[in-house]
């Protein structure tokens, strides 16, 4: 018996010594056992990113301002950033993509390549030169920001974007792109709206899954982000956001559930925020609860960059991969499994999920990037994709401009477009096309005095600014140059019409102000009324060209124009689109995916914006970039932009919804499949071009729903459809499909979905405030949807806005 056992333990330590010189290779065995093969300490490094370099920091990355902790270590500072270092082992290694947002380590031995992820919802953002070689570049397509692409409410073009944009991720190396980004526009002041898409969660999610679907089809990843409720910037790494379950299943939740449901994300970002309590990284309602067992996602959860607090709660939620890591972290994880704080089998079910996204990525495929990707054919997209978003709000026969017509442009930001904002959401580009070169390459005759001074006081003023501390800390502004009025009045009198363009940009670390901001500068509306009186005065026309990433006051003022086209930031070929519309080459088609309010104080989340903080400002936390604790409640409900100012009767500026054409359009023949709801209802209408030129428009279907047991708004958006290029008396019929989840609100108290019974209005309309036609059906019993979990209750209670 002695020499059995002896003989079973030689054969058990040659498999084990076999084992050891021939592990498992991921991709040739199962990706469980490869996790079988790897040491704690290896899945502790797969787990945490491996840092990355921020330029002029060395080896270190930036921090967005959270406390040290067993996350963030041994930490210096830097222009406001806290920089944790690297380990010596990834510090030594170069970057596969220099200016890469960061990397995962690699286990040679395992087969397990480092994969590369890449800011960038809306193109890469990346390096453009290399080891001080400028004799190649490595620029990249800055596409239209999300909130334009969301105004064209064209699913088919936001999808060939992510196509172009795929390609790129692909051709540089780039493994997963951190986006697209689909926050609500909660607030117009929120400094990151330009990157996301809408205030409606229909439009985020639809418009999101066209993107994911084609980046993804390139065989790259994406992150759609931030998992949820990462609303204000201020504060954003400790802000609480204190929000009722109906409000976050229906407005804040929903359109992530649409993208994972419809597009698949290999991955999801959790946001910097707590939601009703914990972070949303170390939260296991939100992201096993809700985002894997309800919903089904099975692909990988990453934190955002030193988002969260506590790397082992992290991992028990769920949050697989924690970026841009640090060492500490690492070590905290095998700490905590030692000391029998964090199960083992929780690890490896986070490092499972990792690997099933490596094993998709072009690095496990061996695909060699060409680093050349197509940039004049993506230049091209990114015009056509511009001019299809962008909305003409005003247009009193002003519009489109007459060939060769002589143009007197005024407005700095004529001369210098904002392509896009700043922070992640940045690109580096090769150029910007500006409106004056647009307008000049269209053959359309521009003053040289008035241009000349222009461009001599913005060269004159940027010589001045000075530096960018860091890629979020830009210099504010220049001044807007103020013609005096007799340079006014000469333009006034030589030229055929004036074109005024308004800018303003914000980006990611600060939310927008009121003042200079979301409304114009006293010098700004000076100028605008000596313009406008002048040119009136000779009979003239006054153009007001908004290149703007959010939301502005416009009551106050629009009198003074008489055509006003909303160009949102539209890539760097932007010049060129904005030409293209205002020539009538391209004829106008986006509507607004976002409210334009008559004022500030009207915006329903007005007064508990961005939030309160809990702790006095010291000189240490005004420094930090995360800000302060803080925390703030979601007063509004469900009573989000148009949810609120159609239920309430507040009157906008510009609904949402809302969009000019160079055409008219007739809607008919609105048919609904049946009278009576079961399962499904097909609406189909007739759209007709009755106009004189050949222009696309949108049909947007509003749902007003019986409010028995649960207010409700008036409607609410539950399908939209855009038409093709329709030449004048030519007509098109579109079907949008109603689902039970169409018909279907939240109940908290049954903790479910639920659709009342009674009349249900079907509105069609070309904004949410102009019905063209509607059309009731019934549902003759209530209809509960599934049961789901109770999770994310709110700890106090919120005294939520109701309809009288």
């Amino acid at each position: 018996m002695k020499l059995l056992y002896l003989a079973a333990s030689a054969v058990l330590l040659q498999t084990s010594a076999h084992a050891q010189e021939n592990p498992p290779q991921l991709g040739k065995q199962s990706v469980k056992q490869v996790v079988a093969a790897m040491t704690l300490e290896e899945k502790a490094r797969l787990v945490v990113g491996m840092g990355f370099r921020m330029p002029g920091a060395g080896a270190a990355r930036r921090s967005t301002g959270t406390r040290a902790s067993t996350g963030n270590d041994s930490s210096k500072s830097s222009g406001g950033f806290t920089l944790p270092p690297m380990d010596p082992e990834s510090s030594s290694l170069p970057e596969k993509v220099p200016g890469a947002a960061g990397r995962t380590h690699a286990i040679a031995r395992l087969g397990i390549p480092s994969i590369t992820v890449s800011d960038g919802p809306a193109g890469v953002r990346i390096d453009p030169f290399r080891n001080g070689d400028s004799s190649r570049s490595y620029y990249a397509t800055a596409f239209p920001v999300g909130t334009l692409l969301a105004s064209s409410w064209d699913t088919a073009l936001v999808e060939k974007v992510g196509g172009a944009f795929g390609s790129e991720i692909r051709d540089y190396g780039i493994d997963i792109i951190l986006g697209p980004a689909m926050n609500i526009h909660r607030n117009p002041l929120g400094g990151r709206n330009f990157e996301y898409y809408s205030e409606d969660p229909l439009i985020s999610g639809k418009i999101a899954s066209a993107m994911v679907r084609g980046i993804q089809s390139k065989g790259v990843g994406t992150s759609i982000k931030h998992f949820a409720a990462n609303n204000p910037e201020t504060n954003r790494n400790q802000i609480n956001t204190i929000v009722s379950e109906r409000a976050l299943r229906e407005i804040y939740l929903r359109g992530f559930e649409i993208a994972v449901e419809q597009s698949d994300p290999w991955t999801v970002m959790s946001s910097y925020n707590k939601l009703n309590g914990p972070y949303t990284s170390e939260n296991p309602d939100l992201i096993t609860t809700i985002l894997r067992k309800e919903w089904g996602f099975k692909g990988m959860v990453m934190s955002d960059w030193f988002g969260g607090k506590d790397p082992v709660a992290q991992m028990k939620a769920g949050n697989d991969l924690l970026m841009p890591g640090t060492p500490a972290q690492s070590k905290a994880i095998v700490d905590a499994v030692k000391a029998g704080k964090l199960d083992e089998h929780m690890l490896d079910r986070n490092v499972e999920r990792i690997l099933d996204i490596i094993l998709l990525s072009p690095s496990f495929k061996n695909y060699q990037a060409s680093g050349k990707p197509d940039l004049a054919d993506d230049a091209q997209v990114s015009r056509n994709s511009a001019a299809e978003g962008m909305v003409l709000l005003k247009n009193e026969n002003s519009l489109p401009l007459g060939a060769g017509k002589k143009i007197a442009l005024f407005g700095n930001t004529s001369y210098t477009l904002i392509a896009g904002g700043t922070g992640s959401g940045n690109v580096n580009k090769a150029y910007t096309i500006s409106l004056k070169d647009g307008l000049g390459k269209a053959g359309f005759v521009l003053d040289g005095a008035l241009t000349n001074n222009y461009e001599n006081y913005i060269s004159e003023e940027n010589a001045k600014k000075p530096k960018a501390r860091s890629f979020f800390m830009l210099p504010p502004p220049i001044p807007e140059m103020k013609p005096d009025a007799a340079t006014i009045a000469g333009e006034a009198e030589s030229s055929d019409i004036a074109i005024f363009t308004i800018g303003r940009n914000a980006g990611e670390g600060a939310d927008r102000k009121i003042e200079n901001d979301f409304n114009l500068s006293d010098e700004e509306r000076a100028m605008l009324k000596e313009i406008s009186d002048a040119f009136h005065a000779k009979g003239k026309k006054l153009i007001v060209v908004l290149n703007i990433g959010g939301v502005i006051e416009t009551d106050s003022w629009r009198g003074l124009a008489d055509g006003i086209l909303l160009a949102w930031q539209p890539g760097m070929e932007g010049g060129n689109a904005i030409t293209d519309v205002l020539s009538g080459t391209v004829n106008p088609s986006g509507k607004l995916a976002t409210s334009f309010p008559l004022k500030y104080e009207d915006v329903p989340s007005a007064k508990n914006f961005p939030g309160h903080e809990l702790e006095p400002r010291t000189a240490a936390n005004t420094r930090s970039f995360g800000g302060r604790a803080a925390e703030v409640t979601y007063e509004e409900g469900i009573y989000v932009g148009y949810r609120y100012f159609n239920t309430f009767h507040v009157k906008t500026a510009y609904p949402f919804g809302f969009g000019m054409s160079y055409t008219q359009f007739g809607y008919s023949d609105l048919v609904l499949s049946s009278g009576t709801f079961k399962n499904k209802l097909q609406v189909s209408v007739k759209l007709t071009n009755t106009g004189k030129m050949p222009g696309k428009e949108v049909v947007e279907l509003y749902l007003s729903a019986p409010a028995k047991q649960m207010d409700k708004p008036q409607e609410e958006l539950k399908g939209f459809a855009k038409t093709r290029l329709l030449e004048p008396g030519q007509s098109q019929t579109l079907q949008i499909t109603l689902d039970e989840n169409a018909l279907a609100s939240f109940d908290t108290r049954q903790t479910r979905w639920v659709a009342e019974p009674g009349t249900y209005h079907v509105k069609i309309g070309s904004s949410s405030e102009d019905i063209k036609l509607t059309k009731d059906f019934t549902l003759a019993k209530e209809l509960d949807l599934p049961k789901l979990n109770k999770v994310l209750v709110p700890e106090v209670e919120i005294k939520e806005m109701r309809p009288e």
